[in-house]
């Protein structure tokens, strides 16, 4: 019997308004950095795939942790400009960065969230996140108006361990008070999600335009087009 579902974050149920390595490049040229966006989208994916997770876990005061999750951004956007130029003040840039990307207002919800999400609670669904972000995120749900239609949200940086980890899920299921068998989680990436979500033994149902369609029969993992058929997939895993 289905008791929870589990969402991803950025790029599930809501997205930045903005490609991110455009913002990157728009806000260094403000700082003495001029690079078109292909450039900096490609430092900052070289960047961010060879980058430790942002994972630091209990036993760590808020202040400590903020400042870990911090440092642990600044050293990836200084390594995602390597070799496109020298700013007048890293510092200020990326000050000027961090804070964009901390700001409800940079980015968007997914224009079905709020209907999926409180149809999932109509049904009776506890709702939870997972996601390797940082302190940031619950500024953004509230921005948006997405944190009330939840009863858990874990972030990688203060789980201690990033997905695909299947400890993150595993911690999630122990706050929903749920089994891997009564847990579906939905996400947009299929290494991150899907892969990480079925190792822990949890249903899983990958997200994102050109991915699939509506649902007509039971799959794990589930593809699907658009977060509305998040419903269809939830109806056939509770009839399952």
């Amino acid at each position: 019997m289905l008791k929870a579902v589990f969402f991803d974050a950025a790029g599930t149920l809501f997205e930045a308004r903005e490609p991110v390595g455009h913002t990157y490049a728009r806000i260094a040229a403000r700082h003495g950095v001029v690079a078109d966006d292909a450039k900096v989208t490609a430092g900052f994916r070289r960047a961010f795939s060879s980058a430790p997770s942002l994972a630091f876990g209990p036993g760590h005061d808020a202040m400590k942790l903020r400042a870990m999750e911090r440092e642990w951004w600044r050293r990836l956007v200084r390594r995602s400009f390597e070799g496109l130029g020298a700013f007048d003040d890293f510092e200020a840039f990326f000050d000027e960065l961090f804070s964009y990307f901390a700001d409800p207002a940079s980015w968007e919800s997914v224009p079905e969230a709020q209907t999926v999400l409180r149809r999932l609670r109509d049904e009776g669904l506890r709702l939870g996140i997972i996601s390797n972000f940082d302190h940031r995120l619950y500024r953004i749900l509230d921005g948006l108006g997405l944190s009330a239609w939840f009863d858990s949200v874990t972030i990688s940086s203060e789980a201690g361990f990033a997905k695909p980890s299947l400890e993150i899920f595993a911690r999630a299921l122990n706050t929903a008070d749920v089994s891997p068998r009564e847990a579906l989680h939905v996400g947009d990436s299929e290494h991150m999600d899907v892969a990480g979500a079925r190792a822990a033994g949890i249903s899983a149902a990958l997200v994102g335009p050109g991915i699939g369609r509506d649902c007509e029969e039971l799959e794990n993992p589930a593809r699907i087009a658009s977060l509305a058929s998040v419903i269809k997939v939830v109806q056939l895993l509770r009839f399952a």
